[in-house]
């Protein structure tokens, strides 16, 4: 049956209200706006009008950002731009992402893209936060967001452009009067969808009917609602930013603190930005200084043991006795609520970004620049759980702490010169990178009960059970590489990039990359047989080839992935022979391969941009095809005279296929009249294919709960799309109430041997749908997004909702009901049973704004705007899915290989309302 969860009244009814910030240019109207054709969008180590770009970039303005509650780059694109597909996988407060531009293409790599904050590029493998590490980067900061989707626009940053390029370019000043913006918003946040598990009286029932024995203690407790809670967020930004003819500047000053709906589940951010420009001798010596300082403190439930017990957590206990906490129930087992005081888990991370970009013009159209920058970040982590009488906890301590230092050179040389219809602009660069990893764990327990938290009490830790541990990579990347952009008459366009990275995780024959890429573009509509055609205003065929790299496996500071890597242990049997054990022994544990080499994605892409009726429809069209090969993956080794049992290896022939099409279209009403509006969306098809693995599953995701833990759910399978579930086909039950399922080779036993592929957790369609309109000084945006062709594993329910569980007096959803002949001794074998669908439509955000003009208030004088919104994030959404929410991933992955489409006690989402007020001085 087909669910939709509403908000049952009209956003203006709501009692509490929400602030967000939106420009004084969403409503005024600049009559020297550039058209869409005109627009400049970054490229890499370069910019470029969109008219005259030969790849596949989206690109989005400040203005056209997602309103509301966000944290990071992800949830300002969301639904943006074709052929990118963000997924806001969990509800807790700056929450990681699926971030998949043109489908998966690797094994080791995810699917995380490359991203370049002005002209720095990001590293973010270990920041020591155990949540989004882009959540550093204030999103009021950022004035656009371009993607760089095929090869020929990425190849330009070579072995790290694979998973696409998103480059971000922060606010500078703009010339004219200074400008300060004062920003605040408050958001109240409520759980979206409450699961549909059993009431007391039904519970009572329902145990009954199974043959359990059932444990009621007389309440009648909605442990969803006790476990949850209504979050109260606030952001506040201050901006000021000016120019002149020879400097700009850009500085600002912003507090997030986001509460989530689970209790003690909150990130605050503190950050602070300095953009300056300064230019010298006549414009030939220009200075660029961009210095981002930022603190995160996330506290974190544990959310997996909150989401379970409020689903699963007996309806007849009572959360409360005498006005206190339950301390004990009937079973032994102890209160949630206070569980949540006794468990803890802080992260502050502190992350300064900084990097000067120094240019002088040598001789006309001759200039040279150097990038230098450093990102450095520490973080700390404490995981603790407190001692405690009643119940007895003996007091842990997982304390952990990390550095990153992220190192980057690059000069370039950049010569711009025209003969006579002919431009060119060539670009000629070096760029050595360097980062440096480190981390440190120690574990303590046995702590007493003193009223003291273990983080301060360390020396009083028992002596069993101290552990320590040291992790440190270093990994150096040295490139060459080269660019040449050609234009005729502005009509015909030729760009031809070529990368050579070199990588320090490579043996000395296998170092280096070569990753080429070539593009043309046809201005059509720039033809003299469209001349006269006054509908037509832009047509262009662009057409691109290219390739790009990955080497995204560990590279540690004393053993790289191609080099043997050894292990020690306390008790080792003398190599030549077994008579006696000595107290050090060193083993390998993995083999070397001096052959390993790059993984490569070869990637073609035809597009067509138009635009007609004075460009107020324009659209895009691409066909793109992208091929993984040389695969890079960890396996194990098969030779029984091999002294170790894993190594690094390509796999010989197997490819990962990614073929579509992206769709993109809008239209701007007559922005002359009082009523203006305008409407459009983008949608992408795609397919992918794993092709010629020797393997007959590369698992991806494993599953969790009692009697299925490490069990294969989905992986990758030849022939088959990536991430395809790889299971038994579920018929039904037995006359005793058993499982039946599908004898695929028909030997009269049911194994593994019987899994079949069962679906993929990718979909194949996704679409965006958005829609603005302004009226004097009001307006509406509205935007929606969905997926289809994907499956959900819902090991929530595998786990949780069984019959067996229910006859224990455990909680269940009718799940647990669906056959009533079921037998409590059934097992939850990971199967088809448990797959569903996970189609969904969705409303996800909705703004109302008004714009008050001062001068009604007599203050115009220092005041340019006021303006007033209310936001709605997540108000609905239409799926089949029976669990909390159909954009879902717990992230079960299995060797360091990202699992797709699993859902297990994920931390569920919210719906918000965002009230803000925006300040223009």
């Amino acid at each position: 049956m087909k669910r939709i969860y509403l908000v049952p009244t009209v956003l203006m009814s709501c009692v509490s209200l929400t602030f967000a910030q939106k420009k004084e240019s969403d409503t005024l109207k600049d009559e020297n706006k550039l058209t869409d054709i005109e627009e400049v969008v970054m490229i890499g180590y370069g910019s470029q009008k969109k008219s005259d770009v030969t790849g596949a970039v989206g690109s989005v303005k400040s203005e056209d950002f997602n309103k509301g509650m966000v944290a990071n780059v992800g949830q300002l694109l969301q639904g943006k731009v074709a052929g990118v597909n963000v997924a806001n996988v969990s509800g807790e407060p700056g929450a990681n992402q699926n971030i998949i531009i043109r489908g998966v293409g690797s094994l080791r790599s995810g699917t995380t893209p490359l991203y370049v904050i002005d002209g720095f590029v990001i590293d973010n493998s270990n920041t020591g936060t155990a949540n989004n590490p882009m959540n550093f980067i204030n999103p009021d900061d950022i004035e656009s967001l371009d993607i760089l989707k095929d090869a020929s626009a990425a190849a330009i940053y070579g072995a790290r452009g694979a998973n696409g390029v998103i480059i971000i370019t922060t606010k500078k000043g703009k010339k004219g009067r200074t400008q300060m913006n004062l920003s605040s918003n408050l958001t109240i946040s409520n759980l979206a969808n409450k699961m549909n598990v059993f009431g007391a009286d039904e519970f009572r029932r329902q145990v009954t009917a199974a043959g359990g024995k059932l444990d009621d203690m007389g309440g009648n407790t909605d442990w969803q609602d006790e476990l949850t809670r209504t979050g109260v967020s606030k952001n506040v930004n201050f901006s000021a930013a000016g120019a002149t003819d020879t400097s700009n500047y850009y500085a600002a000053l912003g507090y997030e603190d986001q509460e989530g709906i689970l209790h003690n589940s909150n990130l605050k951010r503190y950050s602070g930005r300095i953009n300056v420009s300064q230019k010298a001798f006549d414009g030939r010596v220009n200075i660029d200084f961009n210095l981002n300082g930022v603190r995160t403190e996330n506290n974190r439930p544990n959310s997996t043991d909150v989401v379970s017990t409020m689903l699963t957590w007996n309806p007849t206990y009572p959360a409360y006795t005498n006005d206190a906490p339950t301390t004990v129930f009937n079973n032994g087992a102890f209160n949630p609520l206070i569980r949540r005081q006794i468990y803890k888990d802080f992260t502050t991370n502190n992350r300064i970004l900084a990097n000067v970009s120094p240019s002088v013009e040598i001789i006309k159209g001759l200039t040279y620049k150097l990038n230098l920058g450093i990102d450095y970040s520490t973080a700390e982590r404490v995981i603790q759980n407190i001692p405690h009488a009643i119940p007895l906890e003996i007091g842990t301590l997982n304390l952990s702490n990390y550095s990153n230092n992220n190192t980057l050179v690059e000069n370039t040389l950049t010569y711009k010169f025209k003969i006579n219809s002919h431009d060119f602009n060539v670009m000629a660069g070096h760029s050595y990178q360097r980062l440096m990893l480190t981390s440190r764990g120690w574990y303590y327990q046995n702590f007493p009960i003193n009223g003291i938290e273990p983080q301060y009490q360390i020396p009083a830790a028992g002596a069993t059970n101290q552990t320590t541990s040291v992790i440190a990579n270093k990994n150096e990347l040295q490139s060459w590489f080269g660019r040449v952009n050609y234009d005729f008459q502005d009509k015909y366009l030729l760009t031809a990039t070529l990368r050579a990275d070199g990588s320090s995780k490579f043996g000395a024959n296998n170092k280096y990359g070569i990753f080429p890429s070539v593009a043309a573009g046809w201005n059509i509509s720039k033809e003299k047989f469209l001349s006269d055609v006054e509908q037509i205003n832009n047509l262009k065929l662009r057409a691109s080839w290219g390739k790009t790299g990955n080497q995204e496996i560990p590279g540690k500071v004393t053993k790289k992935s191609y080099q043997a890597d050894a292990s020690g242990t306390a008790q080792a049997t003398y190599p030549l022979n077994d008579s006696g054990n000595y107290p050090i022994g060193v083993y390998l544990v993995r083999a070397d391969n001096p052959d390993l080499q790059w993984e490569v994605t070869t990637q073609t892409n035809i597009g067509l941009d138009f635009g007609i009726l004075n460009n107020r429809l324009t659209g895009t069209v691409d066909f793109f095809r992208k091929i993984s090969d040389n695969i890079i993956s960890v396996i194990n080794t098969v030779d029984p005279i091999e002294p170790a049992p894993t190594m690094w290896k390509n796999i010989p022939n197997m490819q990962i296929n990614n073929t579509g099409w992206e769709i993109s279209l809008h239209y701007n009403s007559n922005p002359d009249k009082a009523f203006t509006y305008s409407i459009g969306g983008n949608a992408s098809f795609i397919k992918n294919e794993v092709k010629n693995s020797p393997y007959k599953v590369i698992s991806t995701g494993e599953a969790q709960g009692p009697g299925t833990t490490n069990a294969v759910i989905n992986g990758y399978i030849n022939n088959e799309p990536i991430g395809t579930f790889y299971v038994r086909e579920f018929l039904g039950l037995s006359e005793n109430g058993t499982n039946i399922f599908r004898d695929v080779n028909g030997d009269g036993i049911i194994t593994d041997n019987d899994r079949v592929a069962a679906g993929s957790a990718l979909p194949d369609f996704t679409y965006n749908i958005y829609l603005k309109a302004a009226y004097k000084n009001f307006d509406l945006g509205l935007n929606f997004n969905g997926v289809s062709g994907n499956m959900i594993y819902n090991n929530t329910a595998s786990t949780l909702f069984s019959r067996g569980r229910l006859g224990l007096s455990h909680n269940t959803t009718d799940a647990a009901t669906q056959f009533p002949n079921e037998s409590v001794n059934n097992t939850n074998v990971i199967s088809t049973r448990y797959l569903e669908k996970g189609d969904f439509f969705r409303l996800n955000n909705a703004t109302l704004g008004y714009n008050l003009n001062p001068k009604i208030l007599g203050i115009g004088e220092h005041i340019r705007n006021i303006r007033f919104s209310v936001t709605a994030q997540n108000l609905f959404v239409i799926t089949k899915y029976s669990g909390f929410d159909p954009e879902i991933n717990t992230g079960l992955s299995q060797g360091g290989i990202q699992s797709f489409g699993i859902d297990y006690v994920t931390y569920p989402k919210a719906r918000s309302f965002v009230f803000g007020v925006n300040v223009a001085f």
